[in-house]
Parts: structure tokens; C-alpha cells; sequence
């Protein structure tokens, strides 16, 4: 019977982890090889080997209402999009308020992970560390949850460009990246163009003499902004907007999408446009590149080809003179030394992992990995969902299903998302952020439950099927529900709008302009038909009509609790 779970890291998911094992009954024992939490998110003036790192100005690309723990709103007067060090803050009033600092060991770095000899019959693993006296320790325990992070081994592909042995000027990864003061004045490369290469370049760019952003693709570049001013994610992250881009062809999709963006800075005039489309890879999300390029302090280039001395050769022929360093911004390997190296049994030797958690060949299922993956979306209500279900299957009351369903699943998600992603690591790597949510709150029994929702509280479900998915809808039902869940979901407007009240103005525009009642009450019957009609849940048309009666009651209950910012 599990008991003890070693939990490795206390950055996000290493906190979230230990607060779910504590709600469950189980004794969490979490070892963290710094001398604080918050691991990527805790800024460091000087980068450690093994460990993650961030540049002194970064700020988060996801929200405060969509990116908290589900049963712990951010405070209201935060920001929506904080710097580093108030998401360090958060997770401090987390840990306090939980008290989950008396389960972390500090200073303490896991040295290996490995079964025992009766693990076909146990799940047990003897874990061994090191403590910050040098002291090496032994451990039995029941089940093992990684959270030790994937942004710990810069991926710096010098050997790939001919000539760097001779090149005058720095080359460095992101990794070592900390601000800009060291490239004042100097001429700069930038390689990459995800979030770090967009954001590294604009920061350079305004102390530099000039910054050239090499990439090898492009980017489709969206702000943190969206209409009217509120977070993008919360504007588009809707389980509404989840069925219509189930059901409305994706060239479609991709065209309007495509078309409203190209109206803010056409992609093509900025030598930004990919050739993949925009709803098919990963976004840069960056609030100021365009405005740089625009104003000539970034050039955009070609990929990089490699060096001549104090110059810099791109794939398209053109040549930059006397270049004083080059950022590689080219990401990470995921690597977990500590680990079985049976458990790496990827192509590319990575870790393999069912639903980007469980290894198909462990039995019995008593290690999971956290937060390797990425998504279209926050990752703390990801990781703290896969906390949720990696502790139901380890006390048995979720079932995986068998090795040979497992790899199959897995392989078949590898082929399907290779169609945008042509690398086999990144492909692996891709999950969709309501699906995947959906998909593990099944499994531990707190998925909600829409129709249910519609007849029992039809101003909940609007706000839920509407209205963003924020991650309080997870603890509305089931195990570990929240009483406060409901109270957070209709109050998220207000922590949104709390940090721009810094100079009250008189608001006389209708709150009812924005939507309408003859719409929502169609809208809502016909979805809900559609949606459950195949799975014979609503036969008649009688039950169709009854429901539609039901939304009118929804409606009149709606019309007078709209905030001034609604949801829909």
C-alpha cells in the first residue's frame, strides 16, 4: 500500500505535488537541491550548473486567473501578467497557507532512483541524496513524483556552424542569458524565436547598437492583449471556443485567425511569417517585437550559417560585419540522471511517458514525471492535474491501461502531432490544453459536468462553457472539491480588473450591450443538443423543448448577475 512519496523539486509542480499527497492521506517527503522553492521562477544572479535559469526581467506569458492553483485564487491587486519575483511571492502565501515547507528537505539533491529488488511485488524505490553536508543518505519509498523541471541542459549547437572555433565575438545560450547591461553598444545575433529569443532581442535591442533576430522558420508573434484590453488567454482559452475549433475546418480557423493578426503588423512585411500556420505550433508571445522591428532596432534575418571571424554568415548569402556576440536561444534537453536509464526508451533516448507522465513499461505504476510536456496554456493547473491523477493511480483508484494500449496511444499521438512538428522530441512533447485537462480530471473523477451544470445552475454553466476555463471549474465536484469554487469563478472578473483601478472612471455603458438573450438562450440549447444527442442522453424532443425552458429561467437569472465585465 503506498505511504511514503518522494517528491523531487519544489518549484511549482513540486508543491503542487506535495499538497495532493498530503489531501490524500499519503506522507510526502520533498527533496530540493537549492535553499529555496520556486525553482525556475527563483532569479539567480549567476546561473548553477544542473539547475534552471531566467534573465532578471522575465515575466510570465500566462495570466494570473488562468495560471493559479485551482483552490487559491492569485490576490486581487497582482497584475495579470507579474513579473518573476510576484510569482515567487505567490508561491510563498501557497506554501504558507498550506503549510507544505515543513515536507521539503533543502539542500539536498537526489543522487539516484532505483527499484528494489521485490518492485514487481512492492512499487518500492530506494532513493539515495546528498545532503549540504556532503552526507550521502538511503530512503525507502513507496512511489516517486519528478518535478525536477526539463530547462536544466542548454541545447548549444556550436558544432552545427562551421567556423565558431575561430569566431572573435561571445557566443552563449539563453541559459546564461541575465540582462542586458554586458551588450550596450555592441552588435548583437539573436538565434531562435520562441518566447526567451523574442524576448532577449527586445531587451538587447534598446541598449545595443544593433540586434538581428536569426530564425529559422519564423513566428507567428501574438501580444499578452487582446480585445479590450484583457489577457489574451483568458479571451481565448473558452470550452466554447474548444467545440468550434472541433467542429469549423482548421484552414478556416487558421485563415481568420491569420487575417486578424496581419491587420495588427502583417507577418510577411516584418519577415516574421512561418511557413506552418498559426494554429499548428507553438505562438511567440512577445508584446514589443514588432514595434522594435518596426522602428529599425531589430533586423530580422535568415537562419544562421556560420562564422568568419568577426562576422556572421546567414542561410540567404548575407554576411553581418563585426559582431560582438551571438545568444542562442535553442532550448533544452530533457534529462533526468537520476533516473533507471531503462525508463529512457524514446528513439532519441528520452524518457517515454503515457499521457506525458506514467513510463508504459513500469509495473507496478509508481513514478511519474511532472510538467514535461508543452501546451497552448498555463502550466501550474496542468501540473497540479497530473499531481491529482498520478496520486489516484498509485492508490489504485485509477487504472492505466496495459503496456502494449499504452505505446500505441503514445505512438499514435507521435504521429499525429508530427504532421506540425517534424522533430520527433518536440512532437512527443505537444498535449492540448482543455482536452488534456478534461481528459486526466476524468480520471480522477472532477471533470465537469456540463449538462448537469446546464439544469441544476445555469448561470454557473454559462460562465464555465462561456467564459474562461479558468482552473477553479476543476473543484467544483468530485474529489477535493472547493466550497469557494463557485464564489471564484463568478469574482474572476474582479481580480482581472482590480490592478487597473488605480484611477476610478464613471462607467455609464450598458453591461447588457455585449451579449444577447436570444442568442445565449439559442446558443446554449442547440450546443447542448448537439453535444449529447449522439450519446442518445437526450432522445426526445421533448427533453430538447424542456430544456430550452430551463434557459429561459437561466436567462432571467443571468440578465441581473452580470458583472460590468462578463465573461461572455
Amino acid at each position: 500500500m503506498v505511504r511514503r512519496v518522494a517528491v523531487v523539486g519544489a518549484g511549482c509542480s513540486g508543491l503542487a505535488c506535495i499538497k495532493v499527497c498530503v489531501d490524500e492521506g499519503l506522507e510526502p517527503v520533498c527533496f530540493e537541491s537549492s535553499d529555496d522553492i520556486g525553482s525556475m521562477w527563483n532569479f539567480r544572479e549567476t546561473p548553477e550548473p544542473d539547475r534552471t535559469s531566467i534573465y532578471r526581467s522575465l515575466v510570465v506569458n500566462t495570466s494570473k486567473e488562468m495560471m493559479c492553483f485551482s483552490d487559491f485564487p492569485m490576490p486581487s491587486d497582482y497584475p495579470n501578467f507579474m513579473h518573476n519575483s510576484q510569482l515567487l511571492q505567490y508561491f510563498r502565501l501557497y506554501a504558507e497557507h498550506f503549510d507544505l515547507l515543513r515536507y521539503i528537505n533543502f539542500q539536498t539533491t537526489v543522487r539516484s532512483v532505483l527499484q528494489r529488488p521485490d518492485f514487481s511485488l512492492s512499487g518500492q524505490w530506494e532513493v539515495v541524496t546528498i545532503n549540504k553536508n556532503g552526507q550521502e543518505e538511503r530512503h525507502i519509498f513507496d512511489a516517486i513524483l519528478v518535478c525536477s523541471g526539463h530547462y536544466t541542459h542548454p541545447t548549444l549547437p556550436l558544432s552545427d556552424f562551421q567556423g565558431h572555433e575561430t569566431f572573435s565575438g561571445r557566443c552563449l545560450h539563453s541559459w546564461e542569458y541575465k540582462d542586458a547591461n554586458a551588450f550596450t553598444g555592441k552588435r548583437v545575433v539573436v538565434v531562435g524565436t520562441g518566447n526567451s529569443g523574442g524576448d532577449i532581442a527586445v531587451e538587447i535591442s534598446r541598449s545595443a547598437e544593433k540586434t538581428f533576430l536569426s530564425t529559422r522558420q519564423g513566428a507567428w508573434v501574438l501580444g499578452r492583449m487582446s480585445t479590450n484590453g484583457v489577457p489574451l488567454d483568458i479571451a481565448v482559452i473558452k470550452r466554447i471556443n474548444n467545440v468550434l475549433f472541433q467542429l469549423l475546418p482548421k484552414t478556416l480557423v487558421n485563415w481568420a485567425a491569420e487575417r486578424a493578426l496581419n491587420n495588427k503588423y502583417d507577418h510577411i512585411l516584418y519577415g516574421l511569417k512561418p511557413k506552418h500556420r498559426l494554429m499548428e505550433r507553438n505562438l511567440m508571445i512577445n508584446d514589443d517585437l514588432p514595434g522594435r522591428i518596426l522602428q529599425g532596432a531589430i533586423v530580422m534575418k535568415h537562419n544562421l550559417e556560420g562564422f568568419k571571424d568577426s562576422r556572421v554568415v546567414f542561410e540567404d548569402g548575407t554576411v553581418e560585419e563585426n559582431i560582438d556576440a551571438v545568444v542562442f536561444c535553442t532550448g533544452y534537453i530533457a534529462k533526468f540522471p537520476f533516473l533507471p536509464s531503462t525508463l529512457s526508451e524514446g528513439p532519441y533516448e528520452e524518457v517515454t511517458l503515457y499521457k506525458r507522465a506514467f513510463p508504459p513499461s513500469l509495473q507496478p505504476p509508481t513514478l511519474a514525471v511532472m510538467g514535461l510536456f508543452q501546451v497552448k496554456g498555463p502550466l501550474m493547473p496542468t501540473v497540479e492535474m497530473q499531481a491529482c491523477w498520478a496520486v489516484k493511480v498509485f492508490l489504485g483508484q485509477s487504472r492505466l491501461p496495459t503496456k502494449e494500449k499504452m505505446l500505441d496511444v503514445l505512438e499514435s499521438e507521435r504521429r499525429r502531432n508530427m504532421q506540425s512538428y517534424p522533430c520527433p522530441r518536440q512532437a512527443v512533447l505537444q498535449v492540448d490544453y482543455i482536452p488534456y485537462l478534461d481528459f486526466m480530471a476524468g480520471e480522477v473523477g472532477v471533470r465537469p459536468k456540463l449538462l448537469r451544470l446546464f439544469l441544476r445552475d445555469p448561470v454557473l454553466w454559462a460562465k464555465v462553457f462561456f467564459g474562461p476555463c479558468t482552473p477553479y471549474q476543476y473543484r467544483l465536484s468530485g474529489p477535493g472539491n472547493w466550497s469557494g469554487a463557485r464564489q471564484a469563478i463568478f469574482t474572476q472578473w474582479e481580480r482581472v480588473s482590480q490592478p487597473f483601478r488605480t484611477r476610478e472612471i464613471p462607467d455609464n455603458t450598458s453591461k447588457f450591450g455585449l451579449c444577447s438573450p436570444l442568442m445565449l438562450t439559442f446558443t446554449g440549447t442547440v450546443i447542448i443538443v448537439v453535444l449529447f444527442s449522439k450519446g442518445k442522453i437526450i432522445t426526445t424532443l421533448e427533453a430538447a423543448t424542456e430544456m430550452l425552458n430551463k434557459s429561459t429561467v437561466f436567462l432571467r437569472e443571468l440578465w441581473f448577475s452580470l458583472p460590468q465585465n462578463p465573461d461572455m
